[in-house]
Protein backbone atom coordinates (compact mmCIF):
# COMPACT_ATOMS: atom_id res chain seq x y z
CA UNK A 1 0.00 0.00 0.00
CA UNK A 2 1.89 3.33 -0.68
CA UNK A 3 -0.86 5.55 -0.36
CA UNK A 4 -0.77 8.31 2.46
CA UNK A 5 -3.79 5.90 4.35
CA UNK A 6 -2.14 2.90 3.34
CA UNK A 7 1.09 4.26 5.41
CA UNK A 8 -0.95 5.34 8.41
CA UNK A 9 -2.43 2.78 8.83
CA UNK A 10 0.95 0.49 8.76
CA UNK A 11 2.87 2.71 11.63
CA UNK A 12 -0.48 2.86 13.62
CA UNK A 13 -0.41 -1.08 13.49
CA UNK A 14 3.44 -1.22 14.03
CA UNK A 15 3.22 1.55 17.09
CA UNK A 16 0.29 -1.22 18.42
CA UNK A 17 2.43 -4.30 17.87
CA UNK A 18 5.24 -1.97 19.74
CA UNK A 19 3.36 -1.47 22.69
CA UNK A 20 2.24 -5.68 22.96
CA UNK A 21 5.57 -6.31 22.50
CA UNK A 22 7.25 -4.12 25.51
CA UNK A 23 4.50 -5.12 27.71
CA UNK A 24 5.59 -8.56 26.83
CA UNK A 25 8.80 -8.40 27.07
CA UNK A 26 8.14 -6.46 31.11
CA UNK A 27 5.82 -9.80 31.54
CA UNK A 28 8.80 -11.91 30.76
CA UNK A 29 12.02 -10.27 32.08
CA UNK A 30 10.03 -9.79 35.71
CA UNK A 31 8.80 -13.38 35.50
CA UNK A 32 12.26 -15.03 34.60
CA UNK A 33 13.46 -13.27 37.70
CA UNK A 34 10.79 -14.56 39.81
CA UNK A 35 11.74 -18.69 38.21
CA UNK A 36 15.44 -17.44 38.54
CA UNK A 37 15.55 -16.69 42.01
CA UNK A 38 12.92 -19.41 43.22
CA UNK A 39 15.08 -21.84 41.67
CA UNK A 40 18.61 -20.37 43.13
CA UNK A 41 17.24 -20.06 46.69
CA UNK A 42 15.61 -24.14 46.63
CA UNK A 43 12.06 -22.19 47.20
CA UNK A 44 9.04 -23.64 45.55
CA UNK A 45 8.09 -22.61 42.40
CA UNK A 46 4.28 -21.85 41.72
CA UNK A 47 2.78 -23.38 38.68
CA UNK A 48 1.16 -21.10 37.82
CA UNK A 49 4.67 -18.96 37.40
CA UNK A 50 5.74 -21.25 34.68
CA UNK A 51 2.49 -20.51 32.67
CA UNK A 52 3.01 -17.01 32.63
CA UNK A 53 6.41 -17.45 32.15
CA UNK A 54 4.99 -19.48 28.91
CA UNK A 55 2.85 -16.80 27.92
CA UNK A 56 5.00 -13.85 27.99
CA UNK A 57 7.68 -15.49 25.92
CA UNK A 58 5.11 -16.30 23.43
CA UNK A 59 3.95 -13.18 23.28
CA UNK A 60 7.38 -11.56 22.90
CA UNK A 61 8.22 -13.78 20.00
CA UNK A 62 4.69 -13.08 18.42
CA UNK A 63 4.93 -9.16 18.32
CA UNK A 64 8.29 -9.30 17.11
CA UNK A 65 7.59 -11.36 13.97
CA UNK A 66 4.47 -8.74 13.39
CA UNK A 67 6.75 -6.40 14.07
CA UNK A 68 9.49 -7.63 11.02
CA UNK A 69 6.56 -9.42 8.76
CA UNK A 70 4.19 -6.13 8.94
CA UNK A 71 6.01 -3.84 6.10
CA UNK A 72 5.45 -6.54 3.35
CA UNK A 73 2.34 -8.28 4.83
CA UNK A 74 -0.09 -6.12 6.48
CA UNK A 75 -3.25 -6.19 4.93
CA UNK A 76 -3.36 -9.69 2.83
CA UNK A 77 -6.27 -11.37 4.13
CA UNK A 78 -4.58 -14.71 4.91
CA UNK A 79 -1.88 -13.20 7.34
CA UNK A 80 -4.37 -11.15 8.94
CA UNK A 81 -6.67 -13.44 9.57
CA UNK A 82 -3.84 -15.52 11.03
CA UNK A 83 -2.96 -12.54 13.25
CA UNK A 84 -6.58 -11.80 14.80
CA UNK A 85 -7.15 -15.59 15.47
CA UNK A 86 -3.89 -15.30 17.69
CA UNK A 87 -4.54 -11.60 18.92
CA UNK A 88 -7.80 -13.13 20.06
CA UNK A 89 -5.88 -16.21 21.83
CA UNK A 90 -3.30 -13.67 23.13
CA UNK A 91 -6.47 -11.79 25.04
CA UNK A 92 -7.34 -14.74 27.10
CA UNK A 93 -4.03 -15.45 27.88
CA UNK A 94 -3.07 -12.38 29.17
CA UNK A 95 -6.38 -11.83 31.20
CA UNK A 96 -4.71 -15.07 32.93
CA UNK A 97 -1.56 -13.33 33.16
CA UNK A 98 -3.19 -10.33 35.18
CA UNK A 99 -5.43 -12.90 37.11
CA UNK A 100 -2.62 -14.26 37.86
CA UNK A 101 -0.90 -10.94 39.30
CA UNK A 102 -4.10 -9.86 40.83
CA UNK A 103 -2.20 -10.01 44.21
CA UNK A 104 -0.40 -7.09 42.78
CA UNK A 105 -3.51 -4.54 42.93
CA UNK A 106 -2.86 -4.46 46.80
CA UNK A 107 -1.17 -1.64 48.32
CA UNK A 108 1.70 -3.49 49.33
CA UNK A 109 1.46 -2.83 52.77
CA UNK A 110 1.13 -5.02 55.73
CA UNK A 111 0.73 -8.67 54.55
CA UNK A 112 1.03 -9.64 50.67
CA UNK A 113 0.83 -12.25 49.11
CA UNK A 114 3.45 -13.10 46.66
CA UNK A 115 5.24 -15.76 44.34
CA UNK A 116 8.32 -15.95 47.20
CA UNK A 117 4.85 -16.58 49.61
CA UNK A 118 3.12 -14.48 52.04
CA UNK A 119 4.45 -12.30 54.49
CA UNK A 120 5.34 -8.50 56.24
CA UNK A 121 5.78 -6.31 53.53
CA UNK A 122 9.21 -5.70 55.02
CA UNK A 123 10.33 -8.86 55.90
CA UNK A 124 12.51 -10.90 53.39
CA UNK A 125 11.31 -14.24 52.34
CA UNK A 126 13.84 -16.96 53.49
CA UNK A 127 15.53 -19.43 51.79
CA UNK A 128 18.76 -21.12 50.72
CA UNK A 129 21.50 -18.08 50.63
CA UNK A 130 24.01 -20.09 48.01
CA UNK A 131 21.96 -18.38 45.84
CA UNK A 132 23.54 -16.00 42.85
CA UNK A 133 20.53 -13.99 42.96
CA UNK A 134 18.95 -11.35 45.57
CA UNK A 135 15.60 -12.10 46.96
CA UNK A 136 13.60 -9.01 47.33
CA UNK A 137 11.75 -7.85 49.96
CA UNK A 138 7.90 -8.84 49.87
CA UNK A 139 7.27 -5.28 49.17
CA UNK A 140 9.73 -5.23 46.24
CA UNK A 141 8.00 -8.70 45.07
CA UNK A 142 4.59 -7.07 45.13
CA UNK A 143 5.43 -4.20 43.35
CA UNK A 144 6.79 -6.37 40.26
CA UNK A 145 3.39 -8.15 40.81
CA UNK A 146 1.74 -4.61 40.11
CA UNK A 147 3.98 -3.83 37.00
CA UNK A 148 3.18 -7.05 35.85
CA UNK A 149 -0.62 -6.75 36.27
CA UNK A 150 -0.71 -3.20 34.72
CA UNK A 151 1.11 -3.82 31.40
CA UNK A 152 -0.99 -7.20 31.11
CA UNK A 153 -4.29 -4.57 30.96
CA UNK A 154 -2.14 -2.30 28.36
CA UNK A 155 -1.21 -5.61 26.92
CA UNK A 156 -5.04 -6.70 26.50
CA UNK A 157 -6.08 -3.15 25.20
CA UNK A 158 -3.45 -3.11 22.67
CA UNK A 159 -4.36 -6.60 21.50
CA UNK A 160 -7.66 -5.60 21.25
CA UNK A 161 -7.10 -2.28 19.11
CA UNK A 162 -4.77 -4.54 16.90
CA UNK A 163 -7.54 -6.75 16.08
CA UNK A 164 -9.65 -3.66 14.83
CA UNK A 165 -6.99 -2.65 12.92
CA UNK A 166 -6.19 -5.60 10.72
CA UNK A 167 -9.67 -5.44 9.54
CA UNK A 168 -9.30 -1.63 8.30
CA UNK A 169 -5.92 -2.72 6.96
CA UNK A 170 -7.49 -5.38 4.86
CA UNK A 171 -10.75 -3.44 3.79
CA UNK A 172 -7.82 -0.72 2.87
CA UNK A 173 -5.94 -3.09 0.56
CA UNK A 174 -9.30 -4.12 -1.01
CA UNK A 175 -10.04 -0.99 -2.01
CA UNK A 176 -7.12 -0.45 -3.69
CA UNK A 177 -7.06 -3.42 -5.74
CA UNK A 178 -9.90 -2.12 -7.00
CA UNK A 179 -8.34 1.58 -8.24
CA UNK A 180 -5.44 0.88 -10.33
CA UNK A 181 -3.11 3.64 -11.43
CA UNK A 182 -5.06 6.62 -13.22
CA UNK A 183 -4.60 10.62 -13.18
CA UNK A 184 -7.16 10.76 -9.65
CA UNK A 185 -4.32 9.27 -7.95
CA UNK A 186 -1.23 10.51 -10.51
CA UNK A 187 -0.73 7.26 -11.66
CA UNK A 188 0.44 5.51 -8.27
CA UNK A 189 -0.82 2.61 -6.62
CA UNK A 190 -4.68 3.18 -4.36
CA UNK A 191 -7.47 5.46 -5.57
CA UNK A 192 -7.84 9.39 -5.52
CA UNK A 193 -8.72 11.44 -2.73
CA UNK A 194 -12.01 13.05 -2.40
CA UNK A 195 -12.84 15.94 -0.49
CA UNK A 196 -15.68 14.90 1.31
CA UNK A 197 -16.43 18.47 3.15
CA UNK A 198 -16.31 20.18 0.10
CA UNK A 199 -18.52 17.22 -1.45
CA UNK A 200 -21.30 17.88 0.56
CA UNK A 201 -21.88 21.22 -1.38
CA UNK A 202 -21.59 19.69 -4.64
CA UNK A 203 -24.64 19.42 -6.77
CA UNK A 204 -25.90 15.91 -7.30
CA UNK A 205 -27.48 15.11 -10.71
CA UNK A 206 -30.25 12.23 -10.93
CA UNK A 207 -29.83 11.70 -14.56
CA UNK A 208 -26.58 10.84 -16.98
CA UNK A 209 -26.38 12.55 -19.94
CA UNK A 210 -26.45 10.05 -23.18
CA UNK A 211 -23.47 9.67 -25.19
CA UNK A 212 -25.79 8.10 -27.78
CA UNK A 213 -28.48 10.81 -27.80
CA UNK A 214 -29.05 12.20 -31.02
CA UNK A 215 -28.95 16.17 -31.22
CA UNK A 216 -32.03 18.42 -30.78
CA UNK A 217 -34.24 19.57 -34.07
CA UNK A 218 -34.29 23.12 -35.48
CA UNK A 219 -37.27 25.09 -34.02
CA UNK A 220 -38.80 26.50 -36.45
CA UNK A 221 -37.33 30.22 -35.39
CA UNK A 222 -33.96 28.79 -36.28
CA UNK A 223 -34.45 28.44 -39.93
CA UNK A 224 -34.32 31.00 -42.41
CA UNK A 225 -37.60 32.98 -43.41
CA UNK A 226 -37.10 32.09 -47.49
CA UNK A 227 -37.83 29.89 -50.21
CA UNK A 228 -34.95 30.22 -52.12
CA UNK A 229 -31.65 31.85 -52.15
CA UNK A 230 -32.74 34.94 -54.16
CA UNK A 231 -35.54 36.13 -51.39
CA UNK A 232 -35.27 36.62 -47.81
CA UNK A 233 -37.45 38.01 -45.78
CA UNK A 234 -35.07 40.19 -43.85
CA UNK A 235 -36.39 43.78 -42.36
CA UNK A 236 -39.68 43.41 -44.86
CA UNK A 237 -42.84 45.63 -44.77
CA UNK A 238 -45.71 43.91 -43.96
CA UNK A 239 -47.65 46.34 -45.75
CA UNK A 240 -46.25 44.94 -49.33
CA UNK A 241 -46.78 41.87 -50.61
CA UNK A 242 -45.35 39.49 -53.27
CA UNK A 243 -47.74 38.40 -56.45
CA UNK A 244 -48.40 35.38 -53.98
CA UNK A 245 -49.97 38.28 -52.16
CA UNK A 246 -46.96 37.44 -49.15
CA UNK A 247 -44.51 40.47 -47.82
CA UNK A 248 -41.67 41.31 -49.72
CA UNK A 249 -39.91 43.65 -52.37
CA UNK A 250 -39.26 43.38 -55.91
CA UNK A 251 -36.37 42.38 -57.40
CA UNK A 252 -35.44 45.79 -58.24
CA UNK A 253 -35.90 46.94 -54.75
CA UNK A 254 -39.43 48.91 -55.75
CA UNK A 255 -42.60 47.49 -54.10
CA UNK A 256 -43.69 44.25 -54.88
CA UNK A 257 -46.99 43.85 -56.54
CA UNK A 258 -49.72 41.15 -56.01
CA UNK A 259 -50.21 38.48 -58.65
CA UNK A 260 -52.56 39.71 -61.68
CA UNK A 261 -56.35 39.16 -60.33
CA UNK A 262 -55.16 39.37 -56.69
CA UNK A 263 -56.51 41.39 -54.37
CA UNK A 264 -53.96 43.07 -52.42
CA UNK A 265 -53.89 45.56 -49.48
CA UNK A 266 -54.74 49.25 -51.11
CA UNK A 267 -57.09 46.85 -53.68
CA UNK A 268 -56.25 44.95 -57.22
CA UNK A 269 -53.39 46.49 -58.72
CA UNK A 270 -51.26 45.35 -61.92
CA UNK A 271 -47.91 45.73 -62.50
CA UNK A 272 -46.59 47.59 -65.32
CA UNK A 273 -45.92 45.26 -68.44
CA UNK A 274 -41.93 43.52 -67.70
CA UNK A 275 -42.27 43.72 -64.11
CA UNK A 276 -39.83 41.08 -62.64
CA UNK A 277 -40.89 39.27 -59.13
CA UNK A 278 -38.11 37.99 -56.88
CA UNK A 279 -39.06 34.53 -58.04
CA UNK A 280 -37.43 35.68 -61.87
CA UNK A 281 -40.99 35.60 -63.60
CA UNK A 282 -42.15 38.98 -65.53
CA UNK A 283 -45.19 40.01 -65.85
CA UNK A 284 -47.30 40.27 -68.82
Amino acid sequence: MGSKSGLALKFLQWFIRGIEFCCAAVVLALSSYFLAALHNHNITIPTWLRAVEGISGAGVLYTLVGLLLLCCLAGHPFTSFVAIVLDVAFIGAFIYVATAYRSGASSCRGTVDTPFGTGNANDTPTGNTDGFTNLPTYRQACQMETACLAVSIVAILFFIFSILVEFVLVRHRRKESRFGPSPANNYTSGYGRRNKFMGLFKKRTTTAEDPNALPMHTTPDQVRQSYNTESTAVGHDPALHNKYGESGMGHDGRTAYPEQGVTGPTGTTHPPAGYRYNDGTYAA
